[in-house]
C-alpha cells in the first residue's frame, strides 16, 4: 500500500514538472515575441523639455517612463482607449502588435533563427565589441580596396566618396580606428538588381575582418518578398550597422546607427535647400495633414495605409494612396481602387508638401519611407506613423524638437492631435527641420559623416558634443570637441547661454616683410592698435625667410607685443590656432592695413554683436559668369558685397581651429602654393558655418586710396595674374563644398551721429569721419 502511494505522488510529481516545462517553453517563446511599440524612442538626455505627441499603454509606463516634461507647460497624451479604432480597419480586424515583423509565411521559431543568425552579438555594445587601443593614434578610417569584378552600386559609392574625401580618411590599416567595406551592402533584397552575391563568404576572407570588430557596415534594404525580415544574408558578428528602417527590437543602443532611407538620387554635396523662408511667418499654410503615396492591399505595411481614408476629408487633410503598381495590380484592387486612383491624380505631389503644415509619414513594406526627407526639406512637420522604428540619429538627435511620433493604432486620433498644436510651437518644429535638413540629411556626404562623427564621438567620449551642441546651430558636424566642450566657448551660443563676448580682443599681424624703420606702416599699425582699450594683447605673425629683428626695433607698447616666427611661412598659417592667442577676439590685420584706433574700437563694438560672423572694413564680392559657367571674383566699390578681406577683419579665435583641422588639406596646400586666397577660404568657411554674410564697417576714405596705390612690384596686387587665381581658387572651394555659400548684403554698420551735422565733439568716434 505505501508503495503504490509513493509511486502516485511520484507520478504526480512527474506530471506537475512537465506541465511546468511546458508552461516555461511558452512564455519563453512569448518573451522572445517583438512587441515593437512598446519601446519608445531614445532621446538625447540634455533635452527633456518638450511635448510628447505619442502615446504608450500603462504597462509601457511601468517599464520604461518617458522623459520629463517641463512643469511649466501641460503634457499633450495621445488618448488613452483604443475602443473608438474598432472599426477603422477593414474587416473589423485589430492591427498585430507587431505588424513591421508579424509575417504570414515564416513561423515564430523561423523568425527566431533568422533574427539569432543576423544578430548573433546582439548584446554587442562599444565596451564589449570594439577594440578602442586601435584609435589611440587618433580616428581614422580605412577603405578596402576593391576587388576584381566588384560591382558597386551609384548610391554607395557616394558613400565611399565621402569617406574618401573626408579628413579621417587613411590609406593605412594599420592605422586604422574603423574599417568600411568595398563590398556593396546597400540593398540585400534578393529580388534586386542591386543584390551582391557570396558576401559572407567574401568579408569573411578580409585580413582583418576579427568577426567584424571595428567595422561599419551600411545597409538600406533587408529582406524581401513577401516577409522583409532584417536578413542580410550574412552574419554581422561584432561590427556596427549603420541601417535604414531600423527597428528597436533588433537594433543595438550605442553600438548600431539608424540612418534615413535615401533615393539613388540623393546628391552627394551640397543637396537642396530648405522650403523655409521669412514670408512663412506666421505659419499659416492651406493645408493641415497630407500624405500621397502608395497603398498596399494585402501584406506587411497595408495596415495603416488602407486605413488612411478615414481621416481624409479633402479639405485641410488631404490623404491620397494608389493601388495602381506592381504588375498584378489589378487582379488584387478592392472596391476603393479605382476611386482612389482618380483622386490621387488630382494634386501634385509637391504642392501638397509645400502647402501643408504637417506631413503623414507612416510605415511602407518598411519602417522607414522616403517621405521621411521629403517632408524635412519641406518644412513639413513629419507625423511618424511606424511603431517600433529607431528613428535617424536618434542617438544625438532630439526628434521631438522637430517630428511629431505617434502610434499606428491611434490613427483616428491624428488630426486632433495636429489641430492642438499651436502656431508659435508650429513655427518652432517647422525651422527644426530646416535646421536638420540643412545639417545631417541635405546630402550623401553630410549623412556618412554624421554617422562617423557620432562614432567618434563614442570612442572619445571624454571631449564629445552634448546634446546642444548637436540640436541647435550650426550643428554638430561644425562644432568640432576637440576644441572645446564647453558650449560657451564658441561664437554661436551667446544668446542661448545668455552670455556675452568678453570686452578684449587680440591683433594678429602677418609680416611677409622685413621691418624696415621706426616709420613703417606696421610701426605705426602697432602703436595703433595698442592704444586702444579693448586691446589684450599684440601677435605678430614673422613670415619672413630673413631672422627675426631685435626687440628695440619694435615699438615700445601698453600691452604684451609676442612675435612668433612661422615655421612652413606660408599663406595658411596666418591662421594657425596658435596657444599665445589668449582671448576669444581676433583681429587679423596684414602688416600695411591703415586703421586708427577709433575705427578698430567701432569694429569691436560691432563684432561683440555678431561674434559668428567675420567683421571688417574692406570688402569683395562673388557673382555669377554665365558666358563661362563659373564663378567670378571682383574687387569693385558696389552696393553689395559677399566678402570681407581678413586683412583688416574682427572674427571668433574658433574659426582658426576648424580652418586648421576642418579644411580639407588640398584646399591649404593650394592657397600655400598660389600665396593667394587664404581670405577667400576663411570667408567660404565662415559663411558654409552660419548661412550669413559677413559685416562691413565704416573705415576712412584714406583706406580706399591707400589701397589703389598698393600699386608697387612688390605688392601681390599688382600681380595681373591676381585675379585670375582668385577666381580659380572661387571655384575650387565651391566645389569642395558641393555649393556656393557667399551670401550678398548691402548693410553697413557706421557710428551713431556718423557725418550728422552736429558738433565733433559730441561723436564719440571722431576719428573715421576725418580726410
Amino acid at each position: 500500500m505505501q508503495a503504490k502511494k509513493r509511486y502516485l505522488l511520484v507520478s504526480v510529481g512527474a506530471g506537475l514538472l512537465f506541465l511546468i516545462y511546458l508552461w516555461g517553453l511558452q512564455i519563453g517563446e512569448f518573451q522572445q515575441q517583438p512587441y515593437q511599440y512598446q519601446q519608445l524612442p531614445q532621446y538625447p538626455q540634455s533635452h527633456q523639455q518638450e511635448y510628447q505627441y505619442y502615446h504608450q499603454s500603462q504597462e509601457v509606463h511601468q517599464h520604461q517612463p518617458l522623459p520629463q516634461r517641463s512643469p511649466s507647460r501641460p503634457p499633450r497624451h495621445w488618448p488613452e482607449s483604443t475602443e473608438l479604432l474598432e472599426p477603422y480597419l477593414e474587416g473589423g480586424e485589430q492591427e498585430e502588435d507587431s505588424p513591421q515583423l508579424h509575417h504570414q509565411h515564416t513561423s515564430p521559431r523561423e523568425r527566431r533563427a533568422i533574427r539569432d543568425i543576423i544578430y548573433k552579438n546582439k548584446r554587442c555594445r562599444m565596451e564589449t565589441c570594439f577594440d578602442f587601443a586601435r584609435c589611440q593614434p587618433g580616428f581614422r578610417v580605412y577603405i578596402y580596396p576593391p576587388q576584381r569584378g566588384d560591382e558597386i552600386s551609384e548610391t554607395y559609392q557616394k558613400i565611399l566618396t565621402s569617406i574618401e574625401e573626408s579628413r579621417f580618411l587613411t590609406k593605412d590599416p594599420t592605422r586604422a580606428c574603423l574599417f568600411i567595406l568595398a563590398v556593396d551592402t546597400l540593398d540585400r533584397d534578393q529580388l534586386s538588381a542591386q543584390y551582391v552575391q557570396n558576401v559572407r563568404l567574401r568579408i569573411q576572407n578580409l585580413p582583418t575582418w576579427n568577426d567584424g570588430r571595428n567595422h561599419l557596415i551600411f545597409n538600406l534594404y533587408s529582406g524581401t518578398w513577401p516577409d522583409y525580415t532584417e536578413d542580410l544574408g550574412f552574419e554581422v558578428g561584432q561590427a556596427m550597422l549603420a541601417k535604414a528602417s531600423a527597428d528597436m527590437v533588433n537594433f543595438r543602443p550605442n553600438f548600431d546607427i539608424s540612418i534615413p532611407l535615401f533615393s539613388k538620387d540623393h546628391p552627394l554635396k551640397g543637396g537642396g535647400i530648405g522650403y523655409l523662408t521669412l514670408n512663412d511667418a506666421p505659419p499659416s499654410r492651406k493645408y493641415l495633414l497630407v500624405f500621397k503615396g502608395k497603398r498596399y492591399l494585402t501584406g506587411i505595411g497595408s495596415e495603416t495605409r488602407n486605413a488612411l481614408y478615414h481621416i481624409h476629408n479633402g479639405e485641410d487633410i488631404i490623404l491620397l494612396t494608389t493601388c495602381k503598381h506592381g504588375k498584378d495590380w489589378e487582379k488584387h484592387k478592392d472596391s476603393r481602387c479605382d476611386r482612389d486612383n482618380e483622386e490621387y491624380l488630382k494634386f501634385d505631389y509637391q504642392g501638397l508638401l509645400h502647402n501643408s503644415s504637417f506631413c503623414l509619414v507612416p510605415r511602407g513594406r518598411r519602417l522607414g519611407s522616403f517621405r521621411f526627407l521629403e517632408a524635412l526639406q519641406a518644412a513639413c512637420i513629419p507625423v511618424i506613423l511606424s511603431n517600433g522604428w529607431e528613428l535617424p540619429f536618434s542617438e544625438v538627435i532630439d526628434w521631438r524638437k522637430a517630428a511629431i511620433v505617434g502610434d499606428e493604432r491611434l490613427l483616428l486620433q491624428v488630426p486632433s492631435i495636429t489641430r492642438a498644436v499651436g502656431r508659435d510651437r508650429i513655427m518652432a518644429l517647422r525651422q527644426q527641420t530646416q535646421f536638420l535638413w540643412d545639417a545631417y540629411f541635405s546630402s550623401v556626404t553630410k549623412i556618412v559623416l554624421t554617422t562617423l562623427e557620432i562614432i567618434r564621438d563614442r570612442v572619445d567620449s571624454h571631449v564629445s558634443r552634448n546634446g546642444l551642441l548637436w540640436n541647435s546651430l550650426p550643428g554638430g558636424l561644425c562644432v568640432l570637441p576637440q576644441y572645446s566642450t564647453d558650449p560657451v566657448q564658441f561664437p554661436f551660443y551667446y544668446n542661448i547661454l545668455g552670455k556675452s563676448p568678453a570686452q578684449q580682443f587680440t591683433a594678429v599681424i602677418h609680416m611677409v616683410t622685413p621691418l624696415q624703420s621706426q616709420t613703417s606702416p606696421v610701426v605705426k599699425l602697432i602703436i595703433a592698435i595698442a592704444k586702444s582699450k579693448f586691446c589684450a594683447q599684440i601677435v605678430v605673425l614673422w613670415n619672413f625667410d630673413k631672422p627675426l629683428p631685435p626687440r628695440n626695433k619694435w615699438p615700445p607698447t601698453s600691452v604684451p607685443l609676442t612675435v612668433v616666427e612661422g615655421q612652413t611661412k606660408t599663406m595658411s598659417s596666418r591662421f594657425i590656432p596658435h596657444g599665445v592667442i589668449l582671448t576669444d577676439a581676433i583681429i587679423s590685420l596684414d602688416e600695411d592695413s591703415v586703421l586708427s584706433t577709433n575705427e578698430v574700437d567701432f569694429a569691436f563694438i560691432v563684432w561683440q554683436s555678431f561674434p559668428e560672423r567675420i567683421v571688417g572694413f574692406p570688402a569683395r564680392s562673388h557673382y555669377w559668369d554665365a558666358s563661362r559657367s563659373r564663378w567670378g571674383y571682383t574687387s569693385k566699390w558696389t552696393n553689395d558685397y559677399s566678402m570681407v578681406l581678413t586683412g583688416a577683419a574682427f572674427y571668433h579665435r574658433y574659426y582658426h581651429y576648424l580652418f586648421t583641422h576642418y579644411v580639407p588639406a588640398s584646399l591649404r596646400t593650394m592657397v600655400d602654393r598660389m600665396a593667394n586666397c587664404e581670405d577667400i577660404l576663411m570667408n567660404f568657411l565662415v559663411s558654409a558655418v552660419t548661412k550669413q554674410p559677413p559685416i562691413k564697417v565704416t573705415q576712412k576714405k584714406q583706406y580706399k586710396e591707400t589701397m589703389m596705390g598698393q600699386g608697387s612690384k612688390s605688392s601681390r596686387w599688382a600681380d595681373p595674374d591676381h585675379f585670375a587665381q582668385r577666381q580659380t581658387c572661387m571655384n575650387a572651394f565651391s566645389r569642395w563644398l558641393g555649393f556656393m555659400p557667399l551670401v550678398h548684403s548691402q548693410m553697413r554698420l557706421d557710428p551713431v551721429l556718423f557725418r550728422d551735422q552736429v558738433s565733433i565733439l559730441r561723436k564719440k568716434y571722431r576719428d573715421i569721419e576725418r580726410l
